[in-house]
Protein backbone atom coordinates (compact mmCIF):
# COMPACT_ATOMS: atom_id res chain seq x y z
CA UNK A 1 0.00 0.00 0.00
CA UNK A 2 3.02 2.59 0.66
CA UNK A 3 4.26 1.94 -2.65
CA UNK A 4 1.05 2.30 -4.41
CA UNK A 5 0.77 5.60 -2.92
CA UNK A 6 4.37 6.63 -3.38
CA UNK A 7 5.45 6.91 0.18
CA UNK A 8 9.12 5.91 0.24
CA UNK A 9 11.70 8.02 -0.34
CA UNK A 10 13.02 6.59 -3.58
CA UNK A 11 9.60 7.53 -4.91
CA UNK A 12 9.72 11.25 -3.35
CA UNK A 13 7.88 10.15 -0.26
CA UNK A 14 8.89 10.86 3.41
CA UNK A 15 9.42 7.12 4.47
CA UNK A 16 13.53 6.34 4.61
CA UNK A 17 13.52 2.91 6.30
CA UNK A 18 11.33 -0.09 6.82
CA UNK A 19 11.08 -2.79 9.53
CA UNK A 20 10.46 -6.41 9.24
CA UNK A 21 9.53 -8.28 12.27
CA UNK A 22 10.20 -6.92 15.64
CA UNK A 23 12.53 -8.78 18.70
CA UNK A 24 12.10 -12.33 17.21
CA UNK A 25 14.99 -13.30 18.68
CA UNK A 26 13.80 -12.91 21.92
CA UNK A 27 11.42 -15.76 21.66
CA UNK A 28 13.78 -17.35 18.35
CA UNK A 29 15.09 -20.61 20.51
CA UNK A 30 11.48 -21.64 20.98
CA UNK A 31 10.98 -22.61 17.47
CA UNK A 32 14.17 -24.58 17.15
CA UNK A 33 15.69 -24.50 13.71
CA UNK A 34 12.57 -23.53 11.72
CA UNK A 35 13.03 -19.92 13.26
CA UNK A 36 16.14 -19.42 11.34
CA UNK A 37 14.43 -20.80 8.37
CA UNK A 38 11.68 -17.72 9.27
CA UNK A 39 13.82 -15.25 9.49
CA UNK A 40 15.83 -15.28 5.90
CA UNK A 41 12.31 -15.79 4.44
CA UNK A 42 11.12 -12.71 6.31
CA UNK A 43 13.96 -10.87 4.90
CA UNK A 44 13.72 -12.59 1.61
CA UNK A 45 9.91 -11.00 1.41
CA UNK A 46 10.92 -7.93 2.69
CA UNK A 47 13.85 -6.91 0.07
CA UNK A 48 11.78 -8.79 -2.59
CA UNK A 49 9.19 -5.48 -2.54
CA UNK A 50 12.01 -3.59 -3.97
CA UNK A 51 10.89 -0.38 -1.90
CA UNK A 52 14.08 1.32 -2.64
CA UNK A 53 15.35 2.04 1.13
CA UNK A 54 17.29 0.05 3.62
CA UNK A 55 15.41 -2.58 5.00
CA UNK A 56 16.27 -3.43 9.22
CA UNK A 57 15.23 -5.92 12.09
CA UNK A 58 15.33 -5.13 15.77
CA UNK A 59 17.30 -6.93 18.48
CA UNK A 60 18.06 -9.92 15.04
CA UNK A 61 21.83 -10.70 15.64
CA UNK A 62 21.68 -13.32 12.30
CA UNK A 63 19.59 -10.59 10.01
CA UNK A 64 20.67 -11.82 6.26
CA UNK A 65 21.88 -9.20 4.00
CA UNK A 66 21.00 -6.96 3.05
CA UNK A 67 18.84 -6.71 6.16
CA UNK A 68 20.22 -4.52 8.89
CA UNK A 69 20.43 -5.32 12.56
CA UNK A 70 19.14 -3.04 14.99
CA UNK A 71 21.44 -4.32 18.01
CA UNK A 72 19.73 -4.69 21.60
CA UNK A 73 18.66 -0.58 23.27
CA UNK A 74 22.04 0.33 24.63
CA UNK A 75 21.70 1.86 28.51
CA UNK A 76 23.24 4.72 26.79
CA UNK A 77 21.11 5.16 23.93
CA UNK A 78 17.87 6.22 26.51
CA UNK A 79 15.57 6.33 23.26
CA UNK A 80 12.20 4.59 25.06
CA UNK A 81 10.07 6.89 26.30
CA UNK A 82 7.75 4.38 26.84
CA UNK A 83 3.67 3.78 26.63
CA UNK A 84 0.32 3.84 28.94
CA UNK A 85 -1.61 0.85 29.98
CA UNK A 86 -5.48 1.23 31.53
CA UNK A 87 -4.14 1.62 34.77
CA UNK A 88 -0.58 3.02 35.04
CA UNK A 89 0.80 6.17 35.21
CA UNK A 90 2.16 7.99 32.13
CA UNK A 91 5.83 6.92 31.83
CA UNK A 92 7.01 11.21 31.50
CA UNK A 93 10.76 12.07 30.13
CA UNK A 94 11.78 15.27 30.42
CA UNK A 95 13.16 17.11 27.13
CA UNK A 96 16.73 17.31 29.20
CA UNK A 97 17.13 13.70 30.10
CA UNK A 98 15.92 12.49 26.85
CA UNK A 99 18.55 14.93 24.77
CA UNK A 100 21.59 13.53 27.56
CA UNK A 101 21.20 10.15 26.84
CA UNK A 102 20.90 10.43 23.00
CA UNK A 103 23.84 12.77 23.02
CA UNK A 104 25.60 10.21 24.91
CA UNK A 105 24.70 7.64 22.68
CA UNK A 106 25.92 9.58 20.02
CA UNK A 107 29.05 9.68 21.52
CA UNK A 108 29.74 6.56 22.16
CA UNK A 109 29.92 5.59 18.58
CA UNK A 110 26.00 5.62 17.96
CA UNK A 111 24.37 6.32 14.93
CA UNK A 112 21.16 5.27 14.91
CA UNK A 113 18.25 6.74 17.53
CA UNK A 114 14.84 5.34 17.28
CA UNK A 115 12.51 7.16 19.55
CA UNK A 116 9.81 4.91 20.72
CA UNK A 117 7.18 6.97 20.82
CA UNK A 118 8.34 9.90 18.97
CA UNK A 119 4.33 10.69 17.49
CA UNK A 120 1.85 9.10 20.20
CA UNK A 121 -0.47 7.99 17.61
CA UNK A 122 -3.97 6.65 18.58
CA UNK A 123 -5.11 2.79 18.76
CA UNK A 124 -8.56 2.85 16.33
CA UNK A 125 -10.80 0.25 16.60
CA UNK A 126 -9.74 -2.80 18.64
CA UNK A 127 -6.06 -2.75 17.54
CA UNK A 128 -4.63 -2.23 20.32
CA UNK A 129 -2.97 -5.13 22.83
CA UNK A 130 -4.00 -6.49 26.32
CA UNK A 131 -4.72 -2.95 28.23
CA UNK A 132 -2.66 -0.92 26.14
CA UNK A 133 -4.99 2.52 26.22
CA UNK A 134 -6.43 4.03 22.92
CA UNK A 135 -4.15 7.30 22.81
CA UNK A 136 -1.03 4.85 23.14
CA UNK A 137 1.44 7.66 24.65
CA UNK A 138 0.47 11.24 24.37
CA UNK A 139 3.41 12.25 26.13
CA UNK A 140 5.58 11.61 23.00
CA UNK A 141 7.56 15.00 21.27
CA UNK A 142 4.70 14.79 18.99
CA UNK A 143 1.26 14.26 20.91
CA UNK A 144 -1.60 11.74 19.98
CA UNK A 145 -3.00 14.23 17.75
CA UNK A 146 0.56 15.45 16.07
CA UNK A 147 0.82 18.65 18.15
CA UNK A 148 3.76 19.70 19.20
CA UNK A 149 4.90 18.87 22.71
CA UNK A 150 7.13 21.94 23.68
CA UNK A 151 9.61 22.10 25.40
CA UNK A 152 10.32 18.21 24.16
CA UNK A 153 10.27 18.42 20.70
CA UNK A 154 12.08 21.99 20.22
CA UNK A 155 15.21 20.70 22.30
CA UNK A 156 15.31 17.63 20.16
CA UNK A 157 14.90 19.58 17.55
CA UNK A 158 18.20 22.10 18.55
CA UNK A 159 19.83 18.79 19.56
CA UNK A 160 19.92 17.04 16.45
CA UNK A 161 20.62 20.12 14.38
CA UNK A 162 23.60 20.40 16.48
CA UNK A 163 24.71 17.28 15.93
CA UNK A 164 23.80 17.55 11.67
CA UNK A 165 25.89 20.75 12.02
CA UNK A 166 29.21 18.49 12.28
CA UNK A 167 28.47 14.85 10.99
CA UNK A 168 30.74 14.08 8.89
CA UNK A 169 33.32 15.17 11.28
CA UNK A 170 31.76 12.25 13.93
CA UNK A 171 30.95 9.89 10.86
CA UNK A 172 34.86 10.13 9.91
CA UNK A 173 36.75 11.28 12.56
CA UNK A 174 38.64 9.24 15.12
CA UNK A 175 37.09 8.59 18.55
CA UNK A 176 39.12 9.47 21.87
CA UNK A 177 37.88 9.48 24.91
CA UNK A 178 39.26 11.12 28.29
CA UNK A 179 38.49 11.74 31.95
CA UNK A 180 37.99 15.49 33.09
CA UNK A 181 37.10 14.54 36.69
CA UNK A 182 35.53 11.86 38.77
CA UNK A 183 32.13 12.51 37.48
CA UNK A 184 33.03 13.69 34.00
CA UNK A 185 34.42 12.57 30.82
CA UNK A 186 34.93 13.55 27.14
CA UNK A 187 34.84 12.37 23.83
CA UNK A 188 36.50 14.48 20.86
CA UNK A 189 36.19 13.11 16.98
CA UNK A 190 39.38 14.34 15.01
CA UNK A 191 39.83 14.10 11.40
CA UNK A 192 43.25 14.63 9.46
CA UNK A 193 42.01 18.01 8.13
CA UNK A 194 41.69 20.20 11.42
CA UNK A 195 37.94 18.74 11.76
CA UNK A 196 37.31 19.01 15.62
CA UNK A 197 33.71 17.83 17.76
CA UNK A 198 33.71 17.71 21.07
CA UNK A 199 31.28 16.81 23.76
CA UNK A 200 32.08 17.55 27.06
CA UNK A 201 29.64 15.20 29.59
CA UNK A 202 29.07 15.85 33.27
CA UNK A 203 27.34 12.63 35.01
CA UNK A 204 27.16 14.39 38.34
CA UNK A 205 23.21 15.03 38.72
CA UNK A 206 23.49 17.37 41.64
CA UNK A 207 26.27 19.35 40.81
CA UNK A 208 27.63 22.16 38.07
CA UNK A 209 31.35 21.49 37.61
CA UNK A 210 33.74 23.92 35.79
CA UNK A 211 35.99 21.63 33.61
CA UNK A 212 39.46 22.23 31.33
CA UNK A 213 39.65 21.33 27.89
CA UNK A 214 42.16 21.96 25.75
CA UNK A 215 43.24 24.90 27.66
CA UNK A 216 39.86 26.49 27.90
CA UNK A 217 37.44 26.75 31.27
CA UNK A 218 34.07 25.03 30.23
CA UNK A 219 30.88 24.88 32.73
CA UNK A 220 28.66 22.27 32.58
CA UNK A 221 25.33 22.01 34.01
CA UNK A 222 23.90 19.01 36.56
CA UNK A 223 23.67 15.57 34.40
CA UNK A 224 24.35 17.10 31.30
CA UNK A 225 26.06 17.31 28.03
CA UNK A 226 27.41 20.25 26.20
CA UNK A 227 28.51 19.86 22.30
CA UNK A 228 31.58 21.72 20.64
CA UNK A 229 31.33 21.10 17.10
CA UNK A 230 35.00 23.28 16.42
CA UNK A 231 35.73 21.64 19.89
CA UNK A 232 35.94 25.37 20.70
CA UNK A 233 32.50 26.94 20.83
CA UNK A 234 29.38 25.30 22.85
CA UNK A 235 26.66 24.91 20.47
CA UNK A 236 24.21 23.16 22.69
CA UNK A 237 23.97 21.77 26.26
CA UNK A 238 21.46 18.98 26.64
CA UNK A 239 20.55 21.02 29.93
CA UNK A 240 19.63 24.28 28.60
CA UNK A 241 16.61 24.05 27.34
CA UNK A 242 16.40 27.12 24.94
CA UNK A 243 12.31 26.40 23.58
CA UNK A 244 9.32 28.02 25.94
CA UNK A 245 6.90 25.30 27.09
CA UNK A 246 3.71 25.08 25.67
CA UNK A 247 -0.08 24.24 27.04
CA UNK A 248 -3.17 21.87 25.74
CA UNK A 249 -6.15 23.97 25.41
CA UNK A 250 -9.18 21.83 24.93
CA UNK A 251 -12.28 23.78 23.59
CA UNK A 252 -16.08 22.42 24.29
CA UNK A 253 -18.16 22.70 20.98
CA UNK A 254 -20.98 20.75 21.46
CA UNK A 255 -22.64 18.98 25.09
CA UNK A 256 -24.63 15.92 24.48
CA UNK A 257 -26.69 16.56 27.27
CA UNK A 258 -30.05 16.41 26.46
CA UNK A 259 -31.91 13.52 26.09
CA UNK A 260 -33.91 14.03 23.32
CA UNK A 261 -30.95 13.88 21.30
CA UNK A 262 -29.90 10.10 22.43
CA UNK A 263 -31.59 6.66 21.52
CA UNK A 264 -31.05 3.52 23.43
CA UNK A 265 -30.61 -0.02 21.88
CA UNK A 266 -30.59 -2.51 25.16
CA UNK A 267 -28.38 -5.38 24.59
CA UNK A 268 -29.89 -8.99 25.21
CA UNK A 269 -28.65 -10.97 27.03
CA UNK A 270 -28.71 -14.66 25.77
CA UNK A 271 -30.96 -17.80 26.99
CA UNK A 272 -29.11 -21.05 27.53
CA UNK A 273 -31.79 -22.30 24.75
CA UNK A 274 -30.73 -19.88 22.26
CA UNK A 275 -27.35 -19.64 21.95
CA UNK A 276 -25.69 -20.90 19.10
CA UNK A 277 -23.58 -23.96 19.84
CA UNK A 278 -22.45 -25.76 23.09
CA UNK A 279 -19.97 -27.35 24.82
CA UNK A 280 -19.74 -30.10 28.40
CA UNK A 281 -16.58 -27.61 29.24
CA UNK A 282 -15.38 -24.08 29.49
CA UNK A 283 -14.20 -23.16 26.30
CA UNK A 284 -11.23 -20.91 25.88
CA UNK A 285 -12.21 -17.51 25.24
CA UNK A 286 -9.48 -16.34 22.32
CA UNK A 287 -10.22 -19.53 20.18
CA UNK A 288 -13.50 -19.45 20.22
CA UNK A 289 -14.04 -15.81 19.06
CA UNK A 290 -10.84 -16.29 16.92
CA UNK A 291 -10.41 -12.44 17.71
CA UNK A 292 -14.02 -11.54 15.25
CA UNK A 293 -15.32 -9.72 19.05
CA UNK A 294 -14.21 -8.54 22.52
CA UNK A 295 -16.73 -10.69 23.89
CA UNK A 296 -18.07 -14.16 24.60
CA UNK A 297 -21.10 -14.89 26.47
CA UNK A 298 -20.97 -18.31 28.45
CA UNK A 299 -24.59 -19.19 29.56
CA UNK A 300 -26.09 -22.30 31.74
CA UNK A 301 -29.40 -23.76 32.44
CA UNK A 302 -29.33 -24.32 36.13
CA UNK A 303 -31.61 -26.29 38.06
CA UNK A 304 -31.66 -24.89 41.82
CA UNK A 305 -31.93 -27.73 44.63
CA UNK A 306 -29.21 -26.73 47.14
CA UNK A 307 -30.88 -25.98 50.63
CA UNK A 308 -29.05 -22.90 51.04
CA UNK A 309 -30.92 -19.54 51.68
CA UNK A 310 -28.31 -17.30 50.31
CA UNK A 311 -26.31 -19.25 47.54
CA UNK A 312 -22.85 -17.55 46.09
CA UNK A 313 -21.57 -17.17 42.49
CA UNK A 314 -18.36 -18.31 42.87
CA UNK A 315 -16.70 -17.35 39.04
CA UNK A 316 -12.78 -17.81 38.23
CA UNK A 317 -11.87 -15.95 34.76
CA UNK A 318 -8.29 -15.84 33.43
CA UNK A 319 -9.97 -13.09 30.92
CA UNK A 320 -9.64 -9.29 31.20
CA UNK A 321 -13.48 -8.68 32.51
CA UNK A 322 -16.15 -10.72 33.66
CA UNK A 323 -20.28 -9.45 34.02
CA UNK A 324 -22.45 -12.37 35.68
CA UNK A 325 -25.86 -12.42 35.05
CA UNK A 326 -28.33 -14.52 36.32
CA UNK A 327 -32.02 -14.31 35.25
CA UNK A 328 -31.10 -11.56 33.31
CA UNK A 329 -30.64 -9.47 36.41
CA UNK A 330 -26.69 -7.97 36.34
CA UNK A 331 -25.35 -8.79 39.60
CA UNK A 332 -21.52 -7.02 38.98
CA UNK A 333 -18.45 -7.73 37.53
CA UNK A 334 -14.52 -7.71 38.25
CA UNK A 335 -11.46 -6.98 36.08
CA UNK A 336 -7.97 -7.79 36.06
CA UNK A 337 -4.93 -5.99 35.05
CA UNK A 338 -1.91 -6.32 33.12
CA UNK A 339 -0.23 -8.02 36.57
CA UNK A 340 -3.15 -9.28 37.42
CA UNK A 341 -3.56 -11.97 34.75
CA UNK A 342 -7.01 -13.83 36.53
CA UNK A 343 -9.48 -12.97 38.87
CA UNK A 344 -12.22 -14.01 41.20
CA UNK A 345 -15.49 -12.77 41.35
CA UNK A 346 -17.87 -13.73 44.53
CA UNK A 347 -21.40 -12.70 44.15
CA UNK A 348 -24.00 -13.34 46.79
CA UNK A 349 -27.52 -14.69 44.06
CA UNK A 350 -30.73 -14.84 44.24
CA UNK A 351 -32.34 -17.89 42.85
CA UNK A 352 -35.76 -19.34 41.70
CA UNK A 353 -36.61 -22.33 42.73
CA UNK A 354 -36.05 -24.73 39.95
CA UNK A 355 -34.69 -23.51 36.62
CA UNK A 356 -32.15 -20.28 36.53
CA UNK A 357 -30.60 -19.21 33.32
CA UNK A 358 -27.01 -17.55 34.39
CA UNK A 359 -25.22 -15.67 31.81
CA UNK A 360 -21.41 -14.61 31.80
CA UNK A 361 -20.08 -11.91 29.71
CA UNK A 362 -16.26 -12.83 28.87
CA UNK A 363 -14.32 -9.84 27.40
CA UNK A 364 -10.87 -9.26 26.37
CA UNK A 365 -9.15 -5.73 26.18
CA UNK A 366 -6.91 -6.57 23.47
CA UNK A 367 -5.04 -9.86 22.85
CA UNK A 368 -2.59 -11.02 25.87
CA UNK A 369 1.11 -10.74 24.89
CA UNK A 370 2.70 -11.84 27.95
CA UNK A 371 2.89 -15.13 30.46
CA UNK A 372 3.55 -13.27 33.75
CA UNK A 373 1.52 -13.06 36.36
CA UNK A 374 1.39 -11.98 40.31
CA UNK A 375 -0.67 -12.42 42.95
CA UNK A 376 -2.62 -9.46 43.73
CA UNK A 377 -6.37 -8.43 44.45
CA UNK A 378 -8.37 -7.91 41.01
CA UNK A 379 -10.45 -5.01 40.51
CA UNK A 380 -14.12 -4.96 41.08
CA UNK A 381 -17.13 -2.89 39.78
CA UNK A 382 -20.59 -2.13 42.48
CA UNK A 383 -23.51 -3.01 40.91
CA UNK A 384 -27.02 -1.97 40.98
CA UNK A 385 -27.48 -3.28 44.71
CA UNK A 386 -24.56 -5.21 45.82
CA UNK A 387 -20.73 -4.97 46.00
CA UNK A 388 -18.38 -7.10 44.01
CA UNK A 389 -15.52 -9.06 46.26
CA UNK A 390 -12.37 -10.14 44.65
CA UNK A 391 -10.92 -13.10 47.23
CA UNK A 392 -8.08 -14.48 45.74
CA UNK A 393 -6.36 -14.26 42.54
CA UNK A 394 -5.92 -17.46 40.59
CA UNK A 395 -2.92 -18.36 38.05
CA UNK A 396 -4.34 -20.21 34.95
CA UNK A 397 -2.01 -22.58 32.45
CA UNK A 398 -1.08 -20.85 29.03
CA UNK A 399 -1.90 -24.44 27.16
CA UNK A 400 -5.46 -24.48 24.96
CA UNK A 401 -7.49 -26.57 27.91
CA UNK A 402 -8.49 -25.15 30.86
CA UNK A 403 -6.17 -26.52 33.81
CA UNK A 404 -7.18 -27.28 37.10
CA UNK A 405 -6.89 -23.76 39.23
CA UNK A 406 -5.35 -23.32 42.21
CA UNK A 407 -4.15 -20.05 44.24
CA UNK A 408 -0.63 -19.13 44.21
CA UNK A 409 1.56 -17.26 46.74
CA UNK A 410 4.24 -17.17 44.41
CA UNK A 411 4.50 -15.26 40.71
CA UNK A 412 6.42 -17.08 38.06
CA UNK A 413 9.87 -15.40 36.78
CA UNK A 414 9.28 -12.56 34.44
CA UNK A 415 8.99 -12.97 30.59
CA UNK A 416 9.55 -9.70 27.90
CA UNK A 417 6.88 -7.68 28.11
CA UNK A 418 6.21 -6.98 25.01
CA UNK A 419 6.13 -10.75 23.15
CA UNK A 420 6.50 -13.92 23.80
CA UNK A 421 5.83 -17.41 22.11
CA UNK A 422 3.19 -19.56 21.20
CA UNK A 423 0.79 -17.18 21.92
CA UNK A 424 -2.45 -19.30 20.60
CA UNK A 425 -1.33 -21.03 23.90
CA UNK A 426 -2.06 -18.49 25.74
CA UNK A 427 -5.06 -19.21 27.75
CA UNK A 428 -8.19 -16.89 28.69
CA UNK A 429 -11.41 -16.87 29.69
CA UNK A 430 -13.60 -18.74 32.21
CA UNK A 431 -11.76 -21.31 34.42
CA UNK A 432 -13.84 -22.43 36.87
CA UNK A 433 -17.54 -21.56 38.08
CA UNK A 434 -19.79 -23.06 40.92
CA UNK A 435 -22.53 -21.85 43.02
CA UNK A 436 -21.61 -22.32 46.88
CA UNK A 437 -23.45 -22.68 49.81
CA UNK A 438 -21.13 -23.48 52.33
CA UNK A 439 -17.94 -26.00 52.96
CA UNK A 440 -19.68 -28.84 52.88
CA UNK A 441 -22.64 -27.84 50.13
CA UNK A 442 -21.76 -26.18 46.50
CA UNK A 443 -22.22 -27.03 42.94
CA UNK A 444 -19.76 -27.21 40.68
CA UNK A 445 -20.59 -25.94 36.90
CA UNK A 446 -17.46 -25.77 35.49
CA UNK A 447 -18.10 -29.02 33.26
CA UNK A 448 -21.52 -28.60 32.98
CA UNK A 449 -23.06 -27.82 29.63
CA UNK A 450 -22.52 -24.05 28.42
CA UNK A 451 -23.57 -22.72 25.64
CA UNK A 452 -22.11 -20.06 24.04
CA UNK A 453 -22.83 -16.69 21.90
CA UNK A 454 -19.58 -15.07 20.18
CA UNK A 455 -20.13 -11.34 20.02
CA UNK A 456 -23.23 -9.22 21.18
CA UNK A 457 -26.32 -9.23 19.32
CA UNK A 458 -25.75 -5.15 18.59
CA UNK A 459 -22.44 -6.39 16.86
CA UNK A 460 -23.90 -8.92 14.87
CA UNK A 461 -26.42 -6.06 13.68
CA UNK A 462 -24.02 -3.36 13.16
CA UNK A 463 -26.21 -0.77 14.83
CA UNK A 464 -22.88 1.44 14.82
CA UNK A 465 -23.12 1.51 11.12
CA UNK A 466 -24.40 5.23 9.85
CA UNK A 467 -27.20 4.39 7.44
CA UNK A 468 -28.12 0.27 9.14
CA UNK A 469 -32.17 0.21 8.99
CA UNK A 470 -32.39 -3.25 9.89
CA UNK A 471 -35.88 -3.97 10.88
CA UNK A 472 -34.02 -5.84 13.96
CA UNK A 473 -32.84 -2.47 15.28
CA UNK A 474 -35.20 -1.07 17.53
CA UNK A 475 -34.08 1.90 18.46
CA UNK A 476 -36.07 3.68 21.77
CA UNK A 477 -36.16 7.22 23.69
CA UNK A 478 -33.29 6.77 26.30
CA UNK A 479 -34.13 5.79 29.46
CA UNK A 480 -32.57 5.89 33.22
CA UNK A 481 -28.71 6.64 32.38
CA UNK A 482 -27.44 5.76 35.99
CA UNK A 483 -25.55 2.75 36.10
CA UNK A 484 -27.53 1.12 32.76
CA UNK A 485 -25.39 -1.84 31.21
CA UNK A 486 -24.98 -3.26 28.12
CA UNK A 487 -26.50 -0.55 26.47
CA UNK A 488 -26.35 0.97 22.91
CA UNK A 489 -26.23 4.79 22.06
CA UNK A 490 -26.44 7.16 19.68
CA UNK A 491 -26.62 10.58 18.59
CA UNK A 492 -26.06 13.14 16.09
CA UNK A 493 -23.84 15.83 15.87
CA UNK A 494 -22.55 18.81 13.44
CA UNK A 495 -18.50 18.78 12.71
CA UNK A 496 -16.52 21.11 15.10
CA UNK A 497 -15.52 24.28 12.63
CA UNK A 498 -11.80 24.51 11.57
CA UNK A 499 -8.86 22.23 11.85
CA UNK A 500 -7.87 21.60 15.11
CA UNK A 501 -8.16 17.93 16.08
CA UNK A 502 -11.32 16.42 17.48
CA UNK A 503 -11.65 14.62 20.83
CA UNK A 504 -14.86 12.95 22.22
CA UNK A 505 -14.47 13.52 26.19
CA UNK A 506 -16.24 10.24 27.53
CA UNK A 507 -15.17 10.95 31.09
CA UNK A 508 -18.82 10.35 31.86
CA UNK A 509 -18.85 6.91 30.90
CA UNK A 510 -17.97 3.30 31.59
CA UNK A 511 -16.29 0.61 29.35
CA UNK A 512 -17.04 0.38 26.05
CA UNK A 513 -16.17 1.40 22.69
CA UNK A 514 -17.12 4.18 20.57
CA UNK A 515 -17.94 4.53 16.79
CA UNK A 516 -18.07 7.81 14.59
CA UNK A 517 -20.10 7.50 11.37
CA UNK A 518 -19.91 3.53 11.83
CA UNK A 519 -15.90 4.07 12.07
CA UNK A 520 -14.44 2.80 15.57
CA UNK A 521 -12.63 5.36 17.70
CA UNK A 522 -11.22 2.71 19.98
CA UNK A 523 -11.85 1.03 23.28
CA UNK A 524 -12.87 3.46 26.30
CA UNK A 525 -12.47 2.16 30.01
CA UNK A 526 -12.92 5.15 32.19
CA UNK A 527 -13.82 2.79 35.17
CA UNK A 528 -10.37 1.50 35.74
CA UNK A 529 -7.98 4.48 37.45
CA UNK A 530 -4.65 4.59 38.38
CA UNK A 531 -2.73 4.69 41.64
CA UNK A 532 -4.32 8.25 42.31
CA UNK A 533 -8.00 8.05 41.45
CA UNK A 534 -7.80 9.15 37.76
CA UNK A 535 -9.20 7.26 34.40
CA UNK A 536 -6.40 6.73 31.94
CA UNK A 537 -7.86 8.28 29.24
CA UNK A 538 -11.15 10.25 28.76
CA UNK A 539 -10.36 12.18 25.49
CA UNK A 540 -10.94 9.86 22.55
CA UNK A 541 -9.69 11.05 19.39
CA UNK A 542 -12.16 11.76 16.56
CA UNK A 543 -10.42 11.76 12.60
CA UNK A 544 -11.17 14.42 10.77
CA UNK A 545 -11.52 12.40 7.75
CA UNK A 546 -13.84 10.25 9.69
CA UNK A 547 -16.29 13.23 9.83
CA UNK A 548 -18.91 14.89 7.82
CA UNK A 549 -19.81 18.91 7.84
CA UNK A 550 -23.62 17.70 9.53
CA UNK A 551 -25.57 14.95 10.56
CA UNK A 552 -22.36 13.36 12.18
CA UNK A 553 -23.07 9.66 14.48
CA UNK A 554 -21.91 8.69 17.25
CA UNK A 555 -22.28 5.28 18.95
CA UNK A 556 -21.58 4.31 21.82
CA UNK A 557 -21.38 0.43 23.52
CA UNK A 558 -21.54 1.03 26.89
CA UNK A 559 -21.22 -1.79 29.28
CA UNK A 560 -20.49 -0.77 33.19
CA UNK A 561 -23.62 2.11 33.32
CA UNK A 562 -21.56 4.88 32.24
CA UNK A 563 -24.31 8.02 31.50
CA UNK A 564 -24.23 9.72 27.71
CA UNK A 565 -25.20 12.65 29.16
CA UNK A 566 -22.00 13.86 30.43
CA UNK A 567 -20.76 13.31 26.82
CA UNK A 568 -19.38 16.33 24.68
CA UNK A 569 -17.13 16.75 21.54
CA UNK A 570 -13.92 19.14 21.80
CA UNK A 571 -11.10 20.10 19.62
CA UNK A 572 -7.68 20.46 21.04
CA UNK A 573 -5.00 23.04 20.59
CA UNK A 574 -1.47 24.41 21.76
CA UNK A 575 -0.47 27.67 23.19
CA UNK A 576 2.63 28.70 23.97
CA UNK A 577 2.50 29.90 27.75
CA UNK A 578 4.01 33.14 27.25
CA UNK A 579 1.04 33.85 24.82
CA UNK A 580 -2.15 34.76 25.08
CA UNK A 581 -3.52 33.60 21.97
CA UNK A 582 -3.55 29.41 20.39
CA UNK A 583 -1.07 28.14 17.68
CA UNK A 584 -2.98 27.24 14.68
CA UNK A 585 -2.07 24.08 13.27
CA UNK A 586 -1.40 25.67 9.82
CA UNK A 587 1.40 27.14 11.73
CA UNK A 588 3.62 24.11 12.55
CA UNK A 589 6.94 23.56 11.07
CA UNK A 590 7.70 20.96 9.23
CA UNK A 591 8.83 18.04 10.57
CA UNK A 592 11.11 16.08 8.00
Amino acid sequence: MMKSEGLYASQGGPIILSQIENEYQNIQTAFGPAASQYVNWAAKMAVGLQTGVPWVMCKQTDAPDPVDQIPPISPHCGQRIGHLLYGGLPYIRSAEDIAFHVTLFIARNGSYVNYYMYHGGTNLGRTSSAYVITAYYDQAPLDEYGLLRQPKWGHLKDLHAAIKSCSSTILQGVQKNFSLGQLQEGYTFEVEKGGCVAFLINNDRNKQVDVQFRNRSYQLLPKSISILPDCENVAFNTAKVNVGSNRRIITPTYKFSSADKWKQFEEVVPNFDDTPFKSNSLLEHMNTTKDKSDYLWYTLRYEHNLSCKEPNLHIESAAHVAHAFVNHTYIGGAHGSKDVRSFTLDLPITLNQGTNNISILSVMVGLPDTLDQTNQPSHTYQSHHRHVTSLSTVHSSPHCTPPPITVQAMAPPPVHPDSGAYLERRYAGLTNVEIQCSKEESSDLTNSTWGYQVGLVGEQLQVYKEQNGSDEIVWSPIGVTSKQTLTWYKSEFEAAKGDDPVVLDLSSMGKGEAWVNGESIGRYWILFHDSRGNPSQTLYHVPRSFLKESENVVVLMEEAGGNPLGVSLNTVSVTNLHEKHKISTSLFPSIT
